[in-house]
């Protein structure tokens, strides 16, 4: 049974930063791809990071530069740093991951964790 569980998401001033965790459990993290999405009340969910099995990363044009995904192998945990926060940030954000090595098909997901970030 694969689950993911978020945490770290919070109320931050604009400016700041947040570190989201999403540790997995009966899944192996190392090998597929995992992402981060957020939605915004009202708004579609909306990919933030994507990072592939080998490693490589991509990100939305309005985060590049300010978050970065990082995997943990050893703690089979994927992590969301998140900097110089700005009020548009502020969503349900959640982890996602493949569930299949060959392809980057994300049916796995997380109850998501509520970042906001005030002015």
């Amino acid at each position: 049974h694969v689950q993911l569980v978020e945490s770290g998401g919070g109320a931050v001033q604009a400016g700041g930063s947040l570190r989201l965790s999403c540790a997995a459990s009966g899944y192996d993290a190392s090998r597929n791809c995992l992402a981060w999405f957020r939605q915004a009340p009202g708004k579609e969910r909306e990919r933030v990071a994507l990072l592939g099995r080998s490693g490589g990363t991509v990100y939305a044009d309005s985060v590049k530069g300010r978050f970065t995904i990082t995997r943990d192998n050893a703690k089979n945990t994927v992590y969301l740093q998140m900097n110089s926060l700005k009020p548009e940030d502020t969503g349900m954000y959640y982890c996602a991951a493949a569930d299949s090595s060959s392809i980057c098909r994300l049916n796995y997901w997380g109850q998501g964790t509520q970042v906001t970030t005030q002015v």
